[in-house]
């Protein structure tokens, strides 16, 4: 766009030239002779100006004429739109994780015979990993509370009209527990091994996720179908200090009743190590991709007489390796039963509206607890909590909120739920579920749903809600 400079004729403000009869002065002359010289300037700029507009190609931008320019100072070259990878304070997030640097010296990701599939074999992973670490050292502080969370669903649409709709809030639903927490998470949608299917594709999954991620000690997977109903509870890592594998069961169950229920193999928590590369190649050995296949849903029928379809699956295998190589694997692994590592649904989507009337009766009464804030600093504010919630218990019967409500049985996606209930209230429940939570992140601006059925509608909340 041309500057309004340049569109005002060169003669603006010049008197108009009188003519009449006989000699003119010479100041009349003199007059002329500006007259033209000047029109002359003129039109040399106009011709100028109209070159460079039609060969901008040949000559160096113009400054803004609004601007004040220097030529002691030199106008700086632009910087360009992406960070420099030798810029230490782009390179670096908010934790001094350094994302650009990775050295050239060797490690385990240049062997050739190094695979991410569940047939390659990995040996010394303990030992690569700590290597990693050290060409990495930026990742090196915390790497021992790090965590990767992975969950995810099949790869074509929902057969349930509103499935595809359920996976994305529950999905939305980890995204928002791992924002405040700063966790990762992976989301897979592709079968890994193309015979590992159903609940043994999240075997492989979270195994290429603990060799793409060296950085993090702990990969936890998560069922799609589970939703997370506390947003401040955080895992108590140093509690499976000593431990590989952390399942939601009861020992009792597993040990004495051999039940196929006694433990949920769709939330679980496991270390990145060697230890968990060699667990998951036995459990996965029980697998579809196995020729013995079908043997070993014989064996896991025996072994757990509850056990109502043919099928060899994850969970059950599960029990047997608790029940059969107890001295290879049990002293590390954490049977959680104390909290809702994970939950079942029934039993606790009628407590929501009590234990919602619990938390506001309990901030009425305490103002540091009502205090707006930002939402990175949400911990801070769950640890204040926690003084309040000292008598409420855990688990079932609590009155704290459940910290994850697992939908088994419901199967959102192809509406496939068990005969026991309804799809209906498989799907009412999932709404009020993900809107209890979703209230916990939304209270940090400044909405909430008033009413849990209702996904679609939020209110403004007032200042010092709920006084």
């Amino acid at each position: 766009m041309k500057s309004p400079e340049l569109f005002q004729s060169p003669f603006s403000g010049q008197p108009s030239r009188t003519t009449g009869g006989g000699r003119r002065s010479s100041l009349s002359i003199a007059s002329d002779a500006f007259v033209f010289f000047s029109g002359a300037v003129a039109a040399l700029l106009l011709v100028w100006t109209f070159s460079t507009f039609s060969n901008p190609q040949t000559t160096q931008p113009q400054p803004n004429p609004n601007l004040i320019t220097h030529a002691s100072n030199p106008k700086p070259e632009p910087k360009p739109f992406l960070p420099s990878v030798s810029d230490d304070v782009c390179a670096k997030n908010f934790d001094g994780l350094n994302f650009h640097d990775d050295p050239p010296d060797p490690n385990f990701y240049d062997d050739p015979t190094f695979g991410y599939t569940i047939d390659t074999k990995i040996s010394n992973w303990d030992e690569k990993r700590k290597e990693w670490l050290k060409q990495h050292p930026s990742f090196g502080s915390g790497a021992e509370e790090r965590v990767v969370m992975v969950s995810g669903s099949q790869s074509g649409p929902c057969t349930n009209p509103i499935g595809d709709h359920l996976l994305l809030r529950f999905y939305k639903n980890k995204v928002d527990y791992c924002r405040r927490h700063g966790y990762d998470i992976v989301y897979n949608q592709v079968l890994l091994h193309p015979q590992m299917h159903t609940f043994w594709a999240k075997i492989p999954a979270v195994r290429a996720v603990m060799l793409a991620h060296p950085e993090a000690e702990w990969i936890w997977w998560v069922d799609s179908d589970a939703a997370f109903t506390d947003m401040d509870f955080k895992l108590p890592l140093q509690r499976y200090k000593n431990h590989n594998f952390v399942v939601h069961g009861w020992p009792k169950l597993i040990y004495e009743k051999k039940s196929w229920t006694s433990l949920n193999a769709g939330v679980f928590l496991i270390r990145n190590s060697q230890w968990a590369l060699d667990f998951m190649d036995v459990w996965s050995g029980m697998g579809p991709q196995t020729p013995n296949y079908e043997k070993w849903g014989e064996v896991l029928r025996e072994t757990c007489k509850d056990k109502a379809f043919p099928e060899s699956d994850d969970q059950t295998g599960l029990v047997y390796l608790l029940l059969k190589e107890k001295e290879k694997w049990g002293d590390k692994v954490y049977v959680e039963g104390e909290y809702y590592f994970e939950g079942y649904w029934l039993e606790i989507v009628e407590t929501l509206e009590n234990i919602t009337e619990k938390y506001n009766n309990i901030e009425r009464g305490v103002r540091r607890l009502r205090r707006r804030h930002g939402e990175k600093v949400s911990e801070s504010y769950a640890a204040l909590w926690e003084e309040y919630l000292k008598d409420a218990g855990y688990g079932k019967f609590s009155w704290r909120r459940p910290f994850i409500t697992h939908f088994t049985g419901c199967q959102p996606c192809s509406g496939k739920h068990n005969q026991m209930y309804s799809g209906q209230s498989c799907w009412d429940a999932m709404r009020k579920v993900l809107n209890f939570a979703d209230n916990q992140v939304l209270r940090n601006y400044g909405f909430v749903h008033r009413d849990l059925l209702d996904s679609g509608s939020v209110s403004p909340l007032p200042f010092d809600y709920p006084a």
